[in-house]
């Protein structure tokens, strides 16, 4: 890939759902291009489509018309195996934290380098705790969710993200489920982190508060995207 092309280049991008009288157009012409590095947050009403969007990018959904290039490679019409290529280079974070209770932190964050068959167990589990401690829960390795607040709960579920050192970070309103202070310190370890990898962020939000991290931010209304806009016009 050129060192100057998007990470991501979606253009003319539709997605249907359903089937011949029933069926649905839930994206329309969508085109989008993200940067190396870029923080882009996508704003819109509940239904607009930007979930629907971000399964798509992550490789979760398949691309049904139109181009989504990711790191050089077009998903339209991917194989299976080119799909599962591309989802080992994006990081997720849901709107709950999606943790596994049967699992530890150390266990819930390791499981995030499991698809990637480069490494080994011994770099795995240390790449996991050098990751915990990073985010200050160093000392919380072997506890299960159900002994963890919310937010750290919501850290363990970034560290799991950003383990493998992915080129993209989708992140699904990871701010939903907390207070304001918690939120805000959520957003800035994702940067932190994020921008210490070299990583771009696509983070879906309804939260007003954390849109001035934003490179970009773009409105999602009725499956269209409405604006293109520099932080800057937050104020």
């Amino acid at each position: 890939m050129n060192p100057s092309s998007p990470v991501l280049s979606i253009q003319n991008l539709n997605h249907y759902f359903g089937q011949g009288e029933q069926q649905k157009r839930v994206l329309t012409q969508i085109d989008l291009d993200i940067h190396a590095g870029e923080i882009i947050i996508m704003t819109g009403p509940s239904g607009s489509g930007k979930t629907t969007l971000l399964s798509l990018i992550g490789g979760l959904r398949t691309v049904q018309s139109g181009s989504l290039r990711f790191l050089g490679q077009e998903l339209c019409g991917a194989t299976p195996e080119q799909l599962i290529q591309a989802r080992r280079r994006v990081g997720y974070i849901f709107q709950s934290h999606n943790l596994h209770e049967s699992l530890t932190a150390h266990q819930n964050v390791r499981m995030g380098l499991e698809v990637h068959p480069q490494f080994s167990p011994a770099q795995m589990n240390a790449m996991a705790t050098e990751i915990l401690q990073e985010i200050g829960l160093g000392n919380f390795l072997h506890r299960y969710p159900e002994n963890l607040s919310s937010g750290q709960k919501q850290r363990v579920a970034i560290a799991r993200a950003l383990v493998s050192r992915p080129n993209l970070l989708l992140a699904d309103e990871p701010t939903a489920a907390l207070d304001s202070k918690t939120g805000r310190d959520m957003v800035n370890l994702m940067q932190h982190l994020a921008q210490e990898q070299g990583c771009t962020i696509l983070l879906v939000t309804h939260d007003n508060r954390i849109l001035d991290i934003a490179d970009r931010i773009v409105r999602m209304e009725d499956g269209i995207l409405k604006s293109n806009l520099t932080a800057l016009v937050v104020g």
